[in-house]
């Protein structure tokens, strides 16, 4: 960057490479892979928990312990994910898919060997990204308005298309049941309170951990014991060398930009987060090219494979992208780098359009602790591949009553609400009993994280523009991403009715 000497870069180096910044940072991942891999303790709570912590000590290591925690923390939660089918944090819930599927395949050491290197490759690519491109970038996301975000919360709706299974009717349903619970609580425009049923405790909404563990953990616990007791244990798992990780990477390049790029541009938009980035990311993966030529199973696996890829290098490129509008505009990007904004306060430095100008040996010291971090994460997530799909190994009559406390404990942990743990069985009953008639649970996620986005940006953005409805057409950002919507639509119409 021409805004910061060459001089700096040496500079922060050294500072990166002393002994106690590179222990603050395996510290700090250490802890990040604690609170990502236990449902309900997010990368957040972690980050908000161990901020106090940095009064007294100086900025650098500070900083590699916060960035730490934020990086594993937001990889660690698909281990859990993939193992158990419950993902450790909002963000890997589209890992869960066919994370879990692998994993049942006997193809977990696999599973997490991918997920490990993707959530790194991620990470790096959007470091790239805030080093040569944040003020543009920030720019850039200036210009987004109520109108661009609601746009955008349709493109997200797409997914849909993508993680219904065989029936789009369904998946369209499923979403819009994701969007009606949704729109529990009070209205976020009006101040009306809806479909609260006179309970203080849903004035808030639904909260999203509690539902995600719901639909993802507990809606399943049945199905399993019931494909356990006619199915036996699981398939042995298949080591899976480390150099063979490389060729499946290589092979879906593509799937890896594109994604980056999806996770650097949601987490540079604030309010947004890596929920929302994986799902899109998820679901604009395609069939690669000559899968036909493939098996029914190793179809099935190679598929998986580029939505793993896709799901895990997004919600890590988040961690970057957020931290572009942070740094240049002193704007969080999300919850954690909110957090953030209190841990710079404490150290004397104000975030804002001026930091990388007057700090850029600091600016590239955050650079630093990101890179090592991620080095970490890939030394210590391969490392315990072998040892995690252990897990799998455990009688599955233990293993459903650890994971039921799992769930319980994790949606307790969120707020301490007893309600909240009724609220999740309440809803796992629902996603159980809709399963049966086989309505996919992922649109209904999405629509419960999309659907506040889209119906309080399509208001604020019809009282902004006086009723206008073109201005969602007519402005350049929204008009490309709903025509890309009608495209898309388009091309999925004409590929089932050639099906």
């Amino acid at each position: 960057m021409d805004m910061i000497p060459a001089s700096m870069f040496a500079a922060a180096a050294e500072a990166l490479l002393a002994p106690d910044v590179l222990l603050w940072c395996l510290t700090g991942v250490i802890v990040g892979f604690i609170f990502g891999a236990s449902p309900g303790l997010t990368a957040t709570t972690g980050v908000a928990i161990a901020t106090p912590l940095t009064f007294g000590i100086d900025f650098n290591a500070a900083m590699a312990l916060l960035l730490g925690i934020y990086a594993a923390g937001y990889y660690a939660g698909s281990i859990p994910a993939i193992l158990i089918n419950t993902p450790g944090s909002p963000g890997n819930a589209a890992t869960a898919l066919p994370g879990y599927r692998l994993a049942r395949r006997g193809l977990a050491d696999y599973a997490i060997g991918i997920s490990t290197v993707s959530s790194s490759l991620g990470g790096l690519l959007s470091l790239i990204v805030l080093l040569f491109l944040a003020p543009t970038l920030s720019t850039f996301a200036l210009k987004f308005t109520s109108v661009e975000y609601f746009s955008l919360g349709l493109f997200g709706l797409m997914c849909v298309a993508a993680v219904s299974g065989g029936s789009i009717i369904k998946g369209i349903i499923a979403a819009a049941f994701g969007m009606l619970i949704g729109t529990v609580g009070i209205d976020q425009v009006g101040g009306v309170t809806r479909f609260s049923f006179g309970l203080p405790d849903l004035q808030g909404g639904i909260p999203l951990i509690p539902a995600l563990i719901a639909f993802f953990a507990i809606a399943e616990i049945p199905t399993q014991i019931e494909r356990h007791a006619n199915e036996g244990a699981l398939p042995a798992q298949r080591s899976a060398p480390i150099a063979g990780l490389v060729p499946v990477l290589v092979r879906n390049w593509w799937v890896v930009l594109q994604s980056a790029a999806v996770g650097t541009f949601i987490g540079i938009l604030p309010g947004t987060g890596p929920t929302i980035a994986s799902w899109i990311a998820y679901g604009m993966t395609g069939r690669g090219r000559g899968n036909d030529k493939l098996n029914e199973a190793a179809r099935e696996t190679e598929e998986d494979t580029r939505r793993l890829v896709a799901s895990e290098v997004s919600n890590n490129a988040v961690t970057g992208g957020a931290l572009v509008p942070l740094l240049t505009l002193g704007i969080p990007g999300d919850t954690v780098t909110a957090v953030l904004v209190g841990a710079l306060l404490i150290q004397g430095i104000d975030p804002g359009p001026f930091f990388i100008i007057q700090n850029g040996d600091l600016f590239l010291v955050i650079l630093g602790v990101l890179l090592i971090s991620a080095v970490l994460i890939t030394v210590l997530g391969l490392g315990a591949r072998r040892l995690l799909p252990k897990i799998l190994a455990i009688p599955y009559a233990v293993l459903t009553p650890v994971v039921a406390i799992l769930c319980v404990t994790g949606v307790y942990a969120v707020n301490n609400s007893p309600f909240e743990i009724v609220l999740a069985v309440t809803l796992g009953i629902i996603g159980f009993v809709l399963s049966c008639f086989r309505f996919p649970m992922p649109p209904i996620v999405i629509g419960l994280v999309l659907g506040p986005i889209i119906e309080v940006n399509f208001r604020n953005g019809l009282l902004a523009n006086h009723g206008d409805i073109t201005a969602f057409f007519t402005r350049p950002i929204s008009g490309a991403l709903l025509a890309t919507i009608a495209a898309l639509l388009v091309w999925q119409a004409l590929r089932q009715i050639r099906g």
